[in-house]
Parts: C-alpha cells; sequence; structure tokens
C-alpha cells in the first residue's frame, strides 16, 4: 500500500465534506447548478479550513465530463489527478514560493494556452497573499480580463 499523507488522505472529495463551511458550499452548489459560474474564486480564511480543497472540489466539478455539477464525477481520468493535484489543467501553485513578478509572468504565458486534457484550465494559487505587489499588478489583467476558453 502506497503511503499517503494524513492531511491528504482524510481532504474532503465533495461539497458535502466540507465541514463548518456552509455558506461556502452553498454558494458553489448554487452556482454550479444555476450555470453561472464567476471566471475567480477567492477562497480566504485561516489555516485549515478547507480553502485548498474547495478549490480542488470545485476543479473536479467544473471539469465532469458531463459538464459542471455540484456532486464531482469520481469516475473519468482526471478526477484523482485533479484531487491528488497533479492535474495538468488545474495547476497549483504556492504563491509563498513563487513571489516574483517573473513567476506571474510565467503564469500569465501559460494561461494563453488552452486546456488539453480537461475542460477548464484552472489556477489554484495558495498562500496569493504573499505575491509581492508588483506580482499582484501583474496578475491582475488576467483575473479580470480571462482568456476566452
Amino acid at each position: 500500500m502506497e503511503y499517503e499523507v494524513t492531511a491528504n488522505r482524510k481532504r474532503p472529495r465533495n461539497l458535502d465534506g466540507l465541514v463548518g463551511q456552509e455558506f461556502v458550499v452553498a454558494s458553489l452548489r448554487n452556482s454550479l447548478q444555476s450555470g453561472r459560474i464567476a471566471h475567480a474564486f477567492l477562497f480566504a480564511g485561516p489555516r485549515g479550513v478547507g480553502k485548498t480543497s474547495a478549490a480542488r472540489i470545485l476543479a473536479r466539478a467544473l471539469n465532469c465530463p458531463t459538464g459542471p455539477t455540484p456532486e464531482p464525477c469520481e469516475d473519468y481520468d482526471g478526477s484523482e489527478e485533479i484531487a491528488r493535484g497533479s492535474a495538468i489543467d488545474v495547476i497549483e501553485i504556492d504563491g509563498a514560493s513563487n513571489t516574483s513578478v517573473n513567476d506571474i509572468r510565467q503564469i500569465k504565458d501559460e494561461v494563453l494556452f488552452a486546456p488539453t486534457t480537461s475542460r477548464y484550465k484552472i489556477y489554484i494559487i495558495d498562500e496569493v497573499h504573499m505575491l509581492s505587489n508588483s506580482a499582484f499588478n501583474a496578475l491582475l489583467k488576467t483575473i479580470e480580463e480571462p482568456p476566452p476558453y
């Protein structure tokens, strides 16, 4: 049996697993059910409340082969990769380690390419508050005007 960190093994895999986040769950569920999905989401809060988990669940729900759904599909190829944080089109970036404007410029260049294996290309920037002011400014245009795909 392969070793897996407890935090990853116990990480919620669907919206119902986000304990204590009823408002977030209701907002995401309503957005997915109505088909009115924002091009950017900001999950904020103290450590351990489920920000990254919510982002991964949303990524799985959006990339379901049958279309966006409030209950993430489990049975498609990319589902497990997204849950593990290793999917090609769901890019997780550590904002604490990649704080410079050059790091953000690289992201801006990559954003121009359409998703290869998923319905949506999603960037999860963990610890985004650690970015420098110039990095925030470089990222702002991409967030305000995302690519058309």
